[in-house]
Order: structure tokens, then sequence, then C-alpha cells
């Protein structure tokens, strides 16, 4: 393969004429020019060559067209520039070398100072994508992986995964409490792919009622039913050349589990109401915040279908299990809200640190983030001290003066302050407090009422 950076051009043209008419007149533009006469060939040297750069003839006198040879080109390497060349009588067709993901067309007859004017704007191109792929490769290397705040020795395992899988297709599955922050997980795999420059699309299939999931999954043809006013494209049609985020996937249906196995196998779906199959090489992540071997020991989710997401397992760890990224976590969300809110900005006491470090948080950093933009904006002086933080945190850092006499008891109490910690973090709504302890609402009454909770 070619060094890296590099500005390699591909010619593709069935006339050895014009193939090396523009061989010559790129020579100066270019750091390597090769040529091709045919769709087989130029793929050949395309798979073993870095060309930067592919200009192909939409007619071309052999197997492919010109345009299918595009989306293969596309389809093996997104970030590659393509300029279609095209004939006067065929403007439609440049117009869907366009939508296909050509960089740009040329029409016939062609002006090779118009061409070389294009190699240019493709090789600009080209180094602004080599400067931001080694910008992210530094910051993967030093750790400050996305926006993920971190220091110790529990995310670093986590970071190193990241780094390992990153620039694969490899799908993933994210697994993890909520609030832990899967879907940064899932952006810090996109961000340091070669899919980087494409979409980033998350849907949380949670918060989807069936009805709505395939419409939202797949899109929708005008008229496919009542309501469906225009052509609505799905997530994985969105996601095209680049990353779809699938999270909460336990929550789908056994339907929509189907489906998706479907998609995954195949790479290929249809628009509700609609006959073209169409197809998306997205790279699919998933994230979970449940047991799935639970699931599927249920009969709740399929296990040939965890089996092709969960390829590469990445395992988030809580935030009671990475208490020493806490200061770092609280220090980043007071600059933020402290400017965000329009704020002096704050600092925190040693005394509210220890508890802040000290809590259970069930809400992992979600939760913790939270409390914290709660406090920027009511608290009244520019040091946050341990009356300010708020009241379930500062009860479960009090020293109980009855000791638990016995394991049970201690368990017990455990169980009682982090009932009593998630019922504030979701503001006393039951069903979500139920689901951020990964418990059913039956249970989570059961709980409350054997603790003499209302």
């Amino acid at each position: 393969m070619e060094r890296a950076g590099r500005f390699g051009v591909l010619i593709v043209d069935d006339e050895p004429n014009i193939r090396s008419g523009f061989a010559k007149g790129l020579a100066t533009e270019a750091d390597v020019v090769d040529t091709a006469g045919s769709a087989i060939e130029a793929l050949e040297k395309f798979q073993t060559h870095e060309h930067a750069l592919v200009i192909v003839d939409v007619r071309l006198n052999c197997e492919m067209t010109g345009l299918e040879l595009l989306r293969k080109i596309i389809h093996l390497r997104p970030q590659t520039a393509v300029i279609v060349i095209t004939a006067h009588g065929t403007v439609e067709t440049a117009v869907d070398a366009m939508r296909s993901g050509a960089f740009d067309f040329i029409l016939k007859p062609v002006d090779l100072n118009l061409v070389r004017q294009q190699v240019r704007k493709a090789r600009l191109h080209f180094e602004l994508l080599t400067e931001n792929a080694l910008l992210r490769h530094q910051l993967a290397e030093s750790g400050e992986i996305s926006r993920i705040v971190a220091g110790g020795a529990a995310m670093e395992e986590v970071f190193r995964q990241i780094r390992q899988v990153a620039a694969t297709e490899a799908t993933v599955m994210i697994h993890g409490e909520s609030g832990t922050g899967k879907e940064l997980i899932a952006r810090a795999l996109h961000d340091l792919s070669d899919r980087s420059n494409g979409p980033f699309i998350a849907v949380n299939l949670g918060a989807l009622p069936e009805t709505l999931l395939e419409s939202e999954l797949f899109g929708h043809e005008k008229g496919a039913f009542s309501g469906a006013i225009r052509q609505k494209p799905g997530c994985f049609e969105q996601a095209i050349g680049g990353t779809l985020f699938l999270d909460e996937v336990t929550e789908m249906s056994p339907k929509s589990q189907v489906d998706l196995l479907r998609v995954l196998e195949t790479g290929e779906f249809n628009r509700i109401g609609g006959e073209n199959r169409l197809q998306s090489d997205a790279r699919i992540i998933s994230a979970t915040n449940r047991s799935v071997q639970d699931l599927i020991d249920d009969g709740t989710f399929r296990e040939d279908l965890f089996y092709r997401l969960n390829i590469i397992p990445i395992e988030v760890p809580p935030l009671r299990q990475r208490r020493e990224d806490i200061p770092l976590l609280v220090q980043h969300f007071l600059e933020h809200f402290c400017s965000r809110h329009r704020k002096d900005l704050k600092t925190i006491s040693s005394e509210a640190m220890q508890i802040l470090t000290s809590s259970p948080w069930p809400g992992n950093v979600r939760q913790l983030r939270n409390v914290i933009e709660r406090m920027v904006i009511v608290g009244a002086g520019n040091v946050i001290d341990v009356p300010d933080l708020p009241s379930d945190l500062r009860k479960a850092s009090r020293p109980n003066p009855t000791q638990p006499t016995s394991l049970a008891e201690a368990l017990d109490e455990c169980e009682k302050v982090t009932i009593q910690a998630a019922l504030e973090a979701c503001q006393m709504h039951r069903e979500h407090t139920a689901k951020l302890l990964g418990v059913s609402v039956r249970t989570l009454h059961y709980k409350m009422s054997r603790h003499g909770m209302h």
C-alpha cells in the first residue's frame, strides 16, 4: 500500500488515449497516477493502493457501469473522492452519481484545466481528512477519547477497547447501567473510525412504541399509512456510510427483533409501503442496561440476534466502581454549567467533595451531572459546601447511630439508601426509578413497603 499521506489518483476509462491524456495532464497534481481500462482492473488496483481520488467515465464498455463502480468504491472506502465524467445528454445520471456519493461530476467535452481544478479541490479534501485522522489518533493515544472524562484505571480498559476496535467494521454491543455514558462510548467509536465523516444516527428503541419503531428504523413511503404525508427515510438509510447506534436494544418486541436480525444478515430492507429493496452499509453499535443472558433465558430476547450484535462486547463500569474519576467529572461539570448558565466559576469544598466521592450514585454519571447543574443554578455563593448538596446525599453520608448487627441488616440498609437515592434522582417517579435500578415496578413497590418507604 502507498505510504500514508500520499495523494494517489486512479483514472478509469476504456479508451487508452483518454487514460494516457489524463495521466499526463494530472502528473503534476498528484503524487501517484494510476490508470485502469476496466472496472475489474480498477477495483483490483483500488484495493491494493491508497487512491484518495478516482476519476471514472459513466460509460464503460465492460461488465460494470461507472456508477456501479462508484458505489462499490464508496462502499469499500467511504472517504474516497470520486469524480464522474458524463456526456451532455446524461445530466440526470450526474445527479444520480452525486446522490450515490460522488465528489463531483464533469460534463463532456472535458476541459483539462477544469479537471485540474477539481483534482486540487479533492487534494485539499484529502489533506483535511488526513489531518483530522492524525488529530483523532493523537487524542486516542493520549486518552482524551471523544468527550469522555476519566483518568482512573477502571475506564482505561474501556479506552483500550475503543482504540482497538474503532478502526474496524466490527459490530459492537455496549453493556452498562443507565447513565454510565454508553452513547459517548458509541460516539467515540464513530469519531475514531474511518466513518467519522459520515453520519452518526442514534435511536432509543426503548422510547418508541412498536407501532412507530418499524417506520423509525426502515422509513416509509408517502401514503403507506394514515399520516404518512411524505416519504421518510429510516435510521438505516440515514446512517449509510456512517454509524447507527441502537440504544436499549433489548427493549424491542419479538417481531422487531426478527426484522432487525433480517437486516443484519442481508444488509437489505424495505421502507414501509415500498417495493424497492434498499441496502445499508451502516456500522451497528448497540447498547443495553440489562442482563441479556437473563432475557435470553426468559425467552424475551433472541439468542441469534444477541450473537449478531455482541461480536465485540464493551463493559462500561458504573460510577461507584470508578470513584477516582468523580473529582474530574465534578470539575468538568462545574466549568461546563457555570459557562452555560453565565455564572462565575464555582469551587467545591473538600467536605462536599468527600460526600460526592463516597455516594452510591445509582444514576451514575447522568445523576452526578444533574446534581452539579442544580447546585450551579441554585447555589448562592461561589463555594459549594455540604449544605448545598441534595438532602439524599447528605443523609446517606451521616453515620448511622444504630450500626447493623449482621450482614443481612447491612445489606438491607444499603438497599434502602440506594432506593432512596434512585427515587431522588428520578424525581420520585416510580416507573423511572424501577428502570434505573433494573427491577420491575412491582418489585420496587414491594421493597419500598418492606423498608417503610412511601
